[in-house]
């Protein structure tokens, strides 16, 4: 084996990442395929390694592919400004799902709440997810 190089199943266990998730990745284009020598086994720089600790750790801020891919092309010490716009964007959306994850929370709160108080027969949960009941159409 070259110096800096591995196999899929080297390069992927030093990523941390499945084998499946490789190709994958180079199906969709966030990575390159090395040439396979003839009669021999591909052999991935240990770049590819880096390449996907990266993937996986936009994916772990919430990133997704696309916005990944976007994150890769801007991986130069040129491009910090639009690298920051992508993540403020991001954070944006997070700060939006946090505000709604609390309503949901709060929502949720109340419905248990009424259903532990038991003042009325019926369930509050279940009312509020079943379908107002439809008016008769006039015969």
């Amino acid at each position: 084996m070259q110096s800096g190089s591995g196999t899929i199943g080297t390069v992927a266990r030093k990523a941390g990442v499945n084998v499946e998730t490789v190709r994958y990745y180079q199906r969709i284009g966030l990575l390159a395929e090395p040439a396979r020598p003839p009669g021999g086994v591909r052999r991935y720089a240990e770049a590819t390694v880096a390449r996907l600790r990266f993937i996986r750790r936009a994916q772990q801020l919430g990133f997704s592919l696309d916005e990944i891919r976007n994150l890769l092309v801007l991986n130069d010490s040129v491009h910090c400004r639009e690298a920051r716009s992508l993540a403020a964007l991001k954070l944006a959306a997070v700060d939006s799902r946090i505000a709604d994850l609390r309503a949901l929370r709060k929502r949720l709160r109340e419905l248990v709440a009424a259903c532990d108080a038991g003042a009325t027969s019926a369930c509050p949960i279940l009312d509020t997810l079943s379908p107002p009941p439809r008016a008769e159409a006039a015969v």
